[in-house]
């Protein structure tokens, strides 16, 4: 499953992003110093955009950290998605790729082959997360996942929710029923590079 993605694009591109969607961006806790990063590993801290109670149409950016201890302290990274409703704490998980791998493809190399993921002809995209607040490491986010689709079935059993851009706003209201916006993108909507 994900356990490594990218953000390459700085704030103020999110921020014209979703201002073309008609989606207001606020900083509670003021602009964040996003600095692009190529990996971005559980437990690392990264921008999250959650919804403004009362303020449809607006979400606010914040950092978190990625992933909450589970049981036995495991990270919660990832999350399935399958037949769960989410009616609270959904945020969207901004990135421009994420990674996937595979056993290696050449004989005799012991590292897995990595594989990155983007959207084509978009510089950024959302997947859909939830955030909770946890006694061990305050506020936290995961990834949802779900059965994968045609790019991805072919590198891994699973993938992150990945939510078309006309649904971003709708996964940020809570009264928009989750089955309804967690789909597989149709065939060709990935480019797939191996980078590893």
């Amino acid at each position: 499953m994900c356990n490594d993605y990218r953000l390459m694009v700085d704030v103020a591109s999110i921020v014209e992003d979703f201002a073309d969607l008609k989606i207001k961006i606020r900083f509670s806790e003021g602009p964040p110093n996003i600095q692009a990063r190529e990996d971005i590993k559980i437990t690392d801290v990264a921008p999250i955009i959650r919804s403004v109670e009362g303020a449809p149409g607006e979400g606010d950016l914040v950092q978190r950290r990625w992933s909450w201890p589970g049981q036995n302290k495991r990270p919660v990274y990832n999350f399935r998605s399958d037949g769960r409703e989410f009616t609270s704490n959904r945020c969207l998980i901004v990135t421009d790729g994420f990674y996937e791998f595979t056993d290696p493809t050449e004989k005799g190399k012991k590292r897995k082959d990595k594989w990155l993921f983007t959207r084509r002809d978009e510089p950024i995209f959302c997947i859909a997360g939830i955030w909770r607040e946890t006694k061990d490491v305050g506020e936290a986010f995961t990834m949802l996942t779900m059965e994968p689709g045609p790019d991805v079935a072919r590198y891994h059993d699973r993938q992150i929710v990945i939510l078309e851009r006309e649904t971003w706003a709708d996964w940020l209201d809570p009264t928009v029923p989750a089955r309804d916006l967690i789909k597989p993108l149709s065939a060709g909507s990935l480019l797939v590079e191996q980078v590893g």
